[in-house]
C-alpha cells in the first residue's frame, strides 16, 4: 500500500488530496479566511448559559456565538477559571502548574447556571467548526497535540491510543511517559508513538509545553475574544496525524510550501525527508497526477463502481441516504446471493472512501442489496469496519438491519466537501444542468469495458458532438489511450439528434449492443 499526498496552492486557498495506490481516499481545503479551525484556542467572553439547553453560548468573534455544553466544561473548570484569572491579572508567572492549588472538580451532572456566569473570561478549544448556520463547538477541556503525545493541562491521567495492541508496549509507553509528564498535565499516547524511544517522546513533550507557556503569555495582554493558541499549518497538522512508513511521495508546486514540509518531516521523520518533491512542469499538478478527472467523477449524486455496480448518494437535511445497485451484474455471478454479496463488498470498499472524500457527518443509512444469509451479512459488516479502520473521525457501525440497511454516525468537525460536478445542458434552454462531459466518459469507459470481453470485430460509438469531441481530442486523445490499453480501435461518430447523456454502441453491422 502506497500514499502519495499532492498539495496544490493558489493564492486563496491551498488543496490537499491524499492517494492510495493512485486512488483519491481525502480532499482537504485550507483558505486564508479560514479563522476557526479544530484545535485552535482562544481567550472568550461567555454571553449567557441557557438552563434548558444546559450550555452557554459563547463570544469567540465569530459572526455566531460558540456553543458550549455543560458535558464539556471538564471537571477541572474551578481550577481553569482561577489560573486564567491568576495569569490574566498578572499575579501568577509560573505556568507550570506544579504548585498551583487545584481546586474541587465540579459535578457531571450539574447545572451550568450554577457554575459559570455570563462576561467571565475562558480558555476554550474548537472541537467543530462553523458549519451553515451554526456557530462553532467549543469545549474548556485543553489539549494540545503533537506527533507522538498530546498534552492535557489540568488532568493527572495517562491514556494510551486503543490502536496500539501489544499490552506489554502499552505498559512501556505508560512507565516511560508517566515519568517525564510535568506535575499538573495528563498525557494521550497517540498510535504513532509505538516502538519510540524515551528520547523522542521527551523531545515532543517538551514542544508541547513550549507551546503551553507562549500561550499563557499571551493572556495576560490578549484581547477578549481572541485566539492565543492557533493550531500548525495545514500540511504540517495533517503530516502530523496521518503520516507513516507507507507514505511513498509528496508532491507541492509551492516553493515556500516545500521548504516547510521538508522542515517538518526532517523532525518528525529524517529518513523520508527524500519524498517531498517540488512540483515543476508546465501541467497544473492535480491535472498531472490525475486527481481533477478523479473528483469529477466521484463527486457526482451517482459514482460508478467496478463490475457494473453503482452508487446513488442523497443528502437531507437529516441525514445521508446511499444506495447500493447491482447495474448490469445482476445476472453475472451463479446465483442471486453471491451477486448481492459480491456487489456488496464492492460497495462497502467505495462507501467508506466516499465518506472520508466527502466528508460526510451525521447520520448515514445505506441500503445494501438484501441478502438471505447469516454469515454472508456478517461478512459485509466485517469488511465495512475493516475498510473504514483508517478514518480519522469518529464513527460507529451498526449491523445489518433485517431489511439490509447498515446505519453509520460520523463525526462531522468541519463543513461537508461538497464539489460541483454538474454542468448547463447545452441542448436544453430551461437551465437544467447534467454530469460533467468526465463523468459521461467514465461511463462509456465502463461500458466500453464490458463490449471488449465480449469480442465484438468491429465497434462503433454514437453520441454527442461534445462528446465526440471531448473523446478524439488532444494527443494522446482519450481514445487513443483506450486503444492501447485494449488494442481495438474504437470508431466514433457524433450524432446530432442526441441529447448530451445519450449514447449508443453498434457492431459492425450497426446493431446496437445491448449490455
Amino acid at each position: 500500500m502506497n500514499k502519495e499526498l499532492i498539495i496544490r496552492s493558489s493564492s486563496d486557498d491551498v488543496d490537499f488530496a491524499l492517494l492510495k495506490d493512485g486512488k483519491l481516499i481525502e480532499l482537504q481545503k485550507e483558505g486564508d479566511d479560514n479563522k476557526f479551525s479544530v484545535g485552535d484556542v482562544f481567550i472568550a467572553k461567555i454571553r449567557k448559559p441557557v438552563a434548558g439547553l444546559n450550555a452557554a453560548f459563547v463570544n469567540v468573534g465569530y459572526e455566531k456565538d460558540a456553543f458550549l455544553h455543560y458535558h464539556d466544561l471538564g471537571p477541572k473548570l474551578p481550577s481553569v477559571l482561577k489560573f486564567i484569572k491568576r495569569v490574566s491579572t498578572g499575579k501568577l508567572k509560573d505556568y507550570s502548574l506544579k504548585n498551583f492549588p487545584f481546586e474541587k472538580d465540579i459535578d457531571k451532572h450539574g447545572n451550568i447556571a450554577e457554575t459559570i456566569k455570563p462576561n467571565q473570561s475562558l480558555l476554550v478549544q474548537i472541537v467543530k467548526e462553523p458549519i451553515s448556520t451554526k456557530g462553532p463547538r467549543i469545549s474548556s477541556e485543553l489539549s494540545i497535540a503533537g506527533r507522538y503525545l498530546v498534552l492535557v493541562p489540568f488532568s493527572d491521567r495517562i491514556s494510551i491510543s486503543q490502536k496500539i495492541q501489544s499490552k506489554e508496549e502499552k505498559d512501556r509507553l505508560k512507565r516511560l511517559v508517566k515519568s517525564i509528564t510535568p506535575k499538573g498535565f495528563g498525557v494521550i499516547v497517540r498510535t504513532v508513538a509505538e516502538g519510540k524511544k524515551v528520547a523522542e517522546l521527551d523531545k515532543d513533550l517538551q514542544n508541547l509545553y513550549d507551546r503551553w507557556t507562549t500561550m499563557c503569555q499571551k493572556l495576560q495582554k490578549a484581547h477578549h475574544p481572541s485566539k492565543v493558541l492557533g493550531e500548525m499549518n495545514k500540511a504540517s497538522s495533517i503530516l502530523r496525524d496521518i503520516f507513516n512508513d507507507t507514505f511513498s511521495s509528496i508532491t507541492v508546486d509551492d516553493e515556500t510550501l516545500y521548504e516547510q514540509i521538508k522542515d517538518y518531516l526532517h523532525e518528525i521523520a529524517p529518513k523520508k525527508e527524500s519524498i517531498v518533491k517540488l512540483h515543476q512542469s508546465k501541467v497544473p499538478i492535480f491535472e498531472k497526477h490525475g486527481i481533477e478527472r478523479q473528483i469529477k467523477t466521484s463527486f457526482g449524486r451517482t459514482v460508478s463502481m467496478s463490475k457494473g455496480a453503482y452508487l446513488v448518494i442523497e443528502h437531507t437535511e437529516a441525514l445521508h441516504v446511499i444506495d447500493v445497485n447491482s447495474g448490469n451484474r445482476s445476472n453475472k455471478a451463479k446465483n442471486q446471493e453471491d451477486t448481492a454479496l459480491e456487489v456488496n463488498l464492492i460497495a462497502a470498499t467505495e462507501m467508506a472512501r466516499q465518506l472520508r472524500l466527502r466528508d460526510m457527518g451525521g447520520i448515514i443509512v445505506v441500503d445494501f442489496i438484501d441478502m438471505g444469509k447469516a454469515e454472508n451479512r456478517r461478512q459485509l459488516f466485517e469488511h465495512l469496519k475493516e475498510e473504514m479502520k483508517d478514518d480519522r473521525a469518529k464513527h460507529k457501525i451498526l449491523p445489518p438491519s433485517k431489511f439490509g440497511l447498515i446505519q453509520i454516525t460520523r463525526q462531522r468537525v468541519r463543513p461537508e466537501m461538497n464539489i460541483k460536478t454538474r454542468e448547463s445542458n447545452p441542448n436544453n434552454i430551461n437551465g437544467k444542468e447534467v454530469e460533467a462531459p468526465i463523468g459521461i466518459v467514465s461511463k462509456i469507459k465502463h461500458d466500453l469495458d464490458q463490449i471488449i470481453k465480449k469480442d465484438y470485430k468491429s465497434v462503433t460509438l454514437n453520441t454527442h458532438p461534445f462528446i465526440a469531441a471531448f473523446l478524439t481530442k488532444g494527443i494522446p486523445s482519450i481514445r487513443s489511450k483506450w486503444f492501447f490499453e485494449h488494442k481495438k480501435w474504437l470508431k466514433i461518430l457524433p450524432r446530432d439528434a442526441y441529447t448530451y447523456l445519450e449514447y449508443h454502441f453498434k457492431d459492425k453491422n450497426g446493431k446496437k449492443i445491448k449490455l
